[in-house]
């Protein structure tokens, strides 16, 4: 294995973890940025609203994506196991 291959390995496995982990640091962010307009607006200052919020967001997400997510984490590994027994 050269130098190439494994560069395009990493690159391709830190693709993969932003894949995975873009919608929910996203739609968790914009959550979090909504709760902050809201409190700010209203002058409610729980901080356990803003965590419960977030926590139901990046479950949804799970919930909705996590057979997508699972299956690039999958082929990921498969393509990982393949060039390994190769060598």
């Amino acid at each position: 294995m050269d130098t190439n291959q494994i560069t395009t390995l990493l690159r391709e496995g830190v693709w993969v973890a932003i894949k995975l982990v873009g919608p929910m640091l996203l739609l968790s962010m914009l959550v979090g940025v909504l709760i902050a307009i809201f409190q700010a607006v209203t002058q409610i200052h729980e901080q356990t609203i803003s965590f419960i919020l977030k926590l139901t967001v990046v479950i949804l997400v799970l919930l909705v994506g996590g057979g997508w997510m699972m299956e690039n984490l999958l082929d990921y590994s498969r393509r990982l196991f393949e060039l390994i027994a190769m060598q």
